[in-house]
């Protein structure tokens, strides 16, 4: 089982604030320094890669709202201040979770001492027992009444016809002052939100699906799931991987399950092609009701063209293909030149040979897109000592008995469950042990 990606850190250490906390009368009264370090746990890559604030944390607003808390309401116990410091970071929606310590340097012990150091640590699981700070409420004065502004307008002239023959006809009229027509409002500007995953390509793109399921019939989802992700407007399936038996991976313990890849070509955009490929877990029964908990189905997009994106719903390639042999060794074998691109990335068929998880990989399937739905391989078995038996003389060879060792049964591979089929029906799986590098080049295949 691999440990979980640590997430990065901003840290804020020595915050110095003015404060009033603590049970003694003198301490409410006369104050003393108070010091706090913050540790903030978040995914810093979506600011990274689009350069935006608006994707981390202000580190400047938030070290005044630490100090504000230090010099804010007096409290008894510096735990308390340590919690609500803890509240205020976690009240930032990027924040996963935040280390704090509070420092009471002044703190009135009568023996020497150093420092005393209260240190808590908070996240989304196990939430601060605080509030977090807020901006005091500027009390407003009374408004003064809004004065009234009169608009006057001039309407276009009217001529009038005058009684005498001293003027022209068709003299002006002096203007009538009459209300002005509304202006029209004032255009709302608003942002239209945006990335390189919404992008339409110009020209189809090639993709990777990675497919996994454990729950219920695991091999006709797979199958039908693929169906699906061919009548997907936009996607044309090229090509479909073996299927792999494969150990879980992190998570509760829970069955055993079947994956394979899918290559595609499509020319709908990274996060429409996301949004179909959920539309299809969904349709199959998928639950996400625990974090890597077992599923009807599981379709992963590892790979659109060349993109390289980080963003809240989608990062490409898939941050952890380049560890997981359940997804690298089907993948290599449909396409044994392939490249993973990005970080970690390389030679697909290089990267299933070392992958960490590839003991897990139980045995692949060549043919089960045709192939009758076979049950559920039995586990393989364990070796039993059969009792030496005693010296002996050597019994004459059996003339009835096949001289040739090949003679017999075909030899069945020990993970692969028996089948009969009657005649006309379509064959059984074919099943093949997973190679192993050591004595093959990578990407190389036993039939």
């Amino acid at each position: 089982m691999q440990p979980e990606r640590p997430l990065d850190q901003i840290r804020l250490v020595g915050i110095a604030a003015t404060g009033y906390h603590g049970v003694f009368a003198h301490e409410r009264r006369d104050g003393q320094t108070f010091v706090a370090d913050v540790v903030v746990h978040l995914d810093t890559r979506r600011a990274a890669a689009s350069d935006d604030l608006a994707h981390t944390i202000n580190y400047g607003e938030l070290a005044e709202r630490v100090a504000a808390v230090l010099s804010g309401e007096p409290v008894d116990l510096i735990e308390t201040v340590a919690e609500r410091i803890a509240a205020t970071v976690l009240a930032y929606g990027q924040a996963v979770a935040v280390d704090v310590e509070v420092h009471k340097p002044q703190a009135p012990i009568t023996v020497p001492f150093a420092d005393v150091v209260v240190a808590i640590h908070r996240d989304r699981t196990r939430l601060p027992a605080a509030e977090p700070w807020r901006p005091p409420v500027e009390s407003s004065a009374a408004s003064a009444p809004t004065p009234v502004h009169a608009v006057t307008a001039v309407l276009p002239q009217v001529p009038a016809f005058i009684p005498d023959d001293s003027g022209p006809v068709g003299a002006v009229l002096s203007a009538v002052a009459v209300p002005a027509p509304p202006a029209p409002e004032e255009p709302v500007v608003g942002e239209l939100v945006s990335d390189v995953l919404d992008a339409v390509p110009a020209e189809p793109v090639d993709v990777v699906l990675a497919l996994g399921a454990n729950l219920g019939a695991a091999q006709q989802t797979l199958r039908d799931a693929v169906s699906d992700l061919a009548r997907v407007r936009g996607v044309t399936v090229v090509d479909v991987s073996p299927l792999a038996r494969s150990a879980s991976v992190g998570g509760p313990e829970q069955p055993d399950y079947l994956n394979a890849v899918v290559l595609a070509r499509t020319t709908l955009s990274a996060r429409d092609l996301l949004r179909a490929t959920q539309a299809i877990e969904q349709r199959h029964g998928r639950e996400r009701l625990e974090h890597w908990g077992p599923r009807t189905l599981d379709i992963d997009l590892v790979v659109y063209g060349s993109t390289l994106a980080v963003t809240d719903d989608l990062e490409l390639p898939h941050p952890r293909a380049h560890q997981r042999a359940f997804v690298l060794e089907p993948w290599a074998q449909v396409a044994p030149d392939a490249v993973l691109p990005g970080l970690g990335g390389g030679p697909v068929a290089l990267l299933a040979a070392t992958a960490p998880d590839r003991a897990g990989i139980r045995w692949l399937a060549l043919d089960w897109l045709t192939a009758p739905v076979l049950p559920e391989p039995a586990p393989l078995p364990q070796p039993t000592l059969e009792p030496t038996p005693a010296p002996g003389p050597v019994p004459a060879p059996d003339p009835t008995t096949p001289s040739d060792p090949d003679a017999g049964s075909p030899p069945i591979h020990a993970a692969a469950p028996a089948a009969t089929t009657a005649p006309g029906d379509p064959g059984p799986l074919t099943w093949a042990p997973v190679r192993d590098a050591s004595d093959e080049a990578p990407g190389s295949w036993p039939t």
